[in-house]
This record gives structure tokens, sequence and C-alpha cells, in this order.
């Protein structure tokens, strides 16, 4: 694909829909675990909790948002959930476990949370115990790293800033 091409997606998308990215969903096996993880260590805030009993499983909503903000009415805050972004899928088959995309065969390959000061986001990473893919000082990529969520999905740690001055160089 060309920067031609995307010049011209990105005309389409901005002039004639209101297209937005909204959601991401993982399937994990231990929701408890996984929001304990979303919460707990990325800071993350668990949004909404949507039950589906008759197809057995369970949406939970997660996001970057102040408690705050989160409309209490039901039909008020499932509106506004859906406009924001990021889901976590949920599956209780005690026996079920998931590819994570970057081992053979190749496939969904990873999320990414930009953080103000890297080193310190993977000083507190490595405080909690989280299990590093790849530190920042290590590969042919410098200034990112890369962590495990406890379904084995990677997340990407970069500054912006840093990114910046990588597209610059």
């Amino acid at each position: 694909v060309t920067d031609q091409d995307l010049k011209c997606v990105y005309y389409i998308i901005q002039n004639d829909t209101d297209y937005m990215m909204q959601q991401t969903m993982m399937r994990v096996k231990d929701p408890v675990r996984s929001i304990k993880f979303y919460t707990g260590i990325l800071g993350m805030t668990l949004l909404q909790k949507i039950d589906f009993p008759a197809m057995r499983f369970t949406l939970y909503f997660l996001g970057f948002e102040d408690k705050a903000n989160i409309p209490e009415e039901l039909k008020e805050r499932t509106a506004w959930t859906f406009s924001r972004h990021g889901q976590l899928g949920a599956e209780k088959d005690k026996d079920l476990s998931f590819h994570n995309g970057n081992n053979k065969p190749m496939g969904f390959g990873h999320i990414g949370i930009s953080v103000p000061d890297l080193a310190k986001a993977c000083e507190y990473f490595e405080k909690r115990g989280v299990t590093f893919v790849k530190k920042a000082d290590s590969g042919k990529m410098k200034n990112l790293a890369f962590i495990q969520d406890p379904d084995g999905y990677w997340i990407e740690i970069l500054s912006p800033q840093h990114m910046v001055t990588l597209m610059s160089q």
C-alpha cells in the first residue's frame, strides 16, 4: 500500500462517515485475573459488564476513563460504553487456551499503550512481576517494550515522544 493509497482511504473515511475504531476484543481464560491485570497493573477502569447467559459468554469493557464519567443508568451507560475504546471477551471453558498470534501460525499481534516515561513504566511493571517479551533496551528496536497479559497477549509499551524522534531520523 502506497502513501497515496492511504491518503485516499483517509479522505474517504474522514469525509463520508463517522467511523472510528471502537474496540479490540480478546478472549481470556480467567476474567477475574485479566481484569485485575488490566485495572491493577495497566490502570484501566472496568466500564461495564454485559452477560449473555444463553450464549455462555460475558463482555467486559475496559478503558482509560475516569469512573466519575461513567453513567449510572443502564441504557445511558451502554450507549456511552459503546462509544469508548477497548473490550475484553470472557470464556468459561477451563480447558480453553488461546493462540496469541505471535507464534506460528502468525495472526493477531498486540495492542499498544503509550506512556509518558518508558523507563518508569518498565520499572513499575518489573516490580509487579509482569512478564516481559522484550525489554526497552533489547532487540533491534530500542526504546519500546513488550509485556504479556495473563493470557499471553502482547502489549507494546512506548513513549510517543520517542516515536516522533524515531520517525524524524
